[in-house]
């Protein structure tokens, strides 16, 4: 059947934002689901779409929004957990009940976003969360059509990975770095999102599970010292054995906002890399993080606000000529 319309549960945040902005491109309706209005507010002016505010958690409230829809898009994901907010419950049960609810609804189009190294004997709850979440879905393939994403991390304008390291390399003098051997293919949030888009309509991608990832692999200490060539900012990186790992670790989790967790430091026992290509039925080369990355780093900074400010106008200029 020919799909018009899609339901994406998570489209406000970082990645639902950009592939969102592409499925409106494409000329789909696109219906996003999320907890507060607000958060999608810069959404609210594409063409074609609407933002819902919904309470994923009520099954009730999850039938009615997605009634009437002709593929879902599920991005529903969290990379720390406490009492209120667990991985069982986004990774793991809501996915199965997303599936669930399509069958009932006779929506075939199913697409999920679950993670690199997703596995029932992986060393972090987050990863056997991400593995257990898709062998619930896989439970309904007879009937609907779904398309599992694997990424490693996304980069992007407004992640929370690179962005994360440039502010640290910022306000600390010394770089006091968790697992820095471990290793990243890191791919452009645009690249992911015109994954989805393109499997969309594609039966070559039914039924599959495709891992996504950059032109390049990077140590976490070598994507550290990245962030501080790009801002020009030279600091001492201290890597941190196993055990000294784990102890920041410990301490970051008493935070009030979480920066990370013994749970991620146990995610990166396993190289975030993937075992092949991007898949051509996806039609995507991977952009290198070099091409990007500068761009936004330096804007954050006043100079590089200036600057980019004054190239926008040069062009502006130029196109009116």
């Amino acid at each position: 059947m020919t799909i018009k319309s899609v339901c994406v549960l998570g489209g406000a945040g970082f990645v639902g934002s950009s592939i969102v902005a592409k499925l409106d491109a494409a000329g789909y309706q696109v219906k996003v689901l999320t907890r507060r209005r607000e958060a999608g507010k810069h959404l609210i002016l594409l063409p074609n779409v609407q933002v819902v505010e919904c309470d994923v958690m009520n099954n009730h409230a999850l039938k009615l929004a997605l009634t009437g829809t002709d593929a879902v898009i599920n991005l529903i994901g969290i990379l720390h957990e406490n009492n209120r907010n667990t991985f069982e419950e986004n990774h793991h049960q809501l996915p199965r009940r997303v599936a669930q609810l399509c069958e009932n609804l006779d929506i075939y189009r199913f697409i999920h976003m679950s993670a690199l190294q997703a596995s029932t004997h992986a060393p972090s709850q987050y990863l056997i969360s991400k593995a257990k979440g898709e062998i619930a879905i896989k439970e309904f393939n007879k009937k609907l059509d779904i398309t599992i994403f694997r990424p490693s991390v996304i980069f992007g304008r407004n992640d929370r990975f690179l962005n994360l390291f440039a502010n640290l390399v910022k306000y600390l003098p010394v770089i006091a770095l968790a697992k820095p051997q471990a290793r990243f293919q890191p791919i452009w949030v645009e690249d992911v999102a015109s994954c989805f888009v393109n499997a969309l309509e594609n039966t070559t991608t039914y039924d599959k599970t495709y891992e996504l990832g950059g032109p390049t692999v990077y140590t976490l200490r070598e994507l550290v010292q990245k962030v501080m060539d790009i801002l020009g900012k030279q600091r001492p990186i201290i890597g941190l054995n196993d055990r000294l790992s784990m102890m920041q670790a410990f301490t970051m989790e008493l935070l009030p906002i979480k920066l990370m967790t013994r749970d991620n430091v146990k995610s990166m026992a396993l190289d975030n890399v993937t075992h092949q290509s991007i898949a051509p039925e996806l039609n995507v080369n991977p952009t290198p993080l070099e091409a990007v990355v500068p761009e936004y780093l330096t804007n954050a900074t006043p100079r590089g606000a200036y600057d980019s400010f004054r190239s926008a106008a040069g062009r502006a200029i130029n196109a009116r000529r």
